[in-house]
């Protein structure tokens, strides 16, 4: 009943806080990386640790919260960690849910910095998200959130960026949509922290890679 508890708060949470954010980082996409990690922590052994489960679904709940493409109030940062406490989390899983939260970020890791050493709560709640940002999916969320920042689809005088600082990456401006799938989605697959995640990210990650070409073939007038 703990958990039940802490679970329906958390997801009124999400709901509270992510309900102004478009559809490409909205509640459904909580839930979806939820369920996402769940069953991929079954396929890796962790389902009969109730504390590993506890954390990957209180981490995979919350990780969208404070994100940084959508703060507008600094105090926003706080709030997992404020969540956590009113809800009496242990300490010791608390800190591994905040450890997750705050390593998961694409950002991070594309500069090298990321986490060398993770736990498999982390691997499979990463995995998860980063499962949700490719496929057929992964393409509707991408052209979600270009049109909502009003970017362009494409220009070919905009070339996709290489070796990207942290600061460069977080700079979305005078960037196309489409320089989103060569910048980072199509380098997700390769990027899975577990097994069961690079299973699942080979028939996404290949949907994208035939979109990709299916759309510069027609913008290009030989489609």
């Amino acid at each position: 009943m703990e958990m039940e508890r802490v679970r329906r708060n958390a997801e009124a949470l999400v709901e509270k806080t992510m309900k102004g954010n478009d559809a490409s980082h909205d509640a459904a996409h909580v839930w979806r990386v939820r369920d996402l990690a769940l069953s991929l922590a079954q396929e890796e052994g962790l389902s009969s640790n109730p504390h590993s489960m506890q954390i990957v679904e209180l981490a995979a709940l919350l990780h969208d919260i404070a994100d940084y493409k959508y703060l507008t109030d600094p105090s926003q940062e706080n709030i997992v960690h404020n969540f956590l406490d009113q809800e009496g989390i242990h300490q010791n899983i608390k800190v591994k849910i905040l450890n997750i939260i705050k390593g998961m970020g694409f950002k991070e890791e594309v500069t090298g910095n990321g986490n060398s050493e993770w736990s498999p709560e982390f691997g499979v709640v990463q995995d998860a998200d980063r499962l949700d940002a490719i496929g057929a999916i992964g393409i509707a969320r991408c052209f979600t959130f270009g049109g909502s920042r009003k970017s362009l689809l494409h220009d070919p005088a905009i070339p996709p960026r290489s070796d990207l600082s942290k600061e460069q990456y977080m700079n979305k401006e005078e960037q196309t949509t489409i320089n989103h799938f060569h910048e980072k989605l199509l380098k997700l697959k390769d990027m899975m922290k577990t097994k069961a995640g690079e299973r699942r990210a080979e028939r996404r990650h290949k949907f994208m890679e035939e979109f990709v070409k299916e759309f510069y073939d027609e913008w290009n007038g030989l489609s």
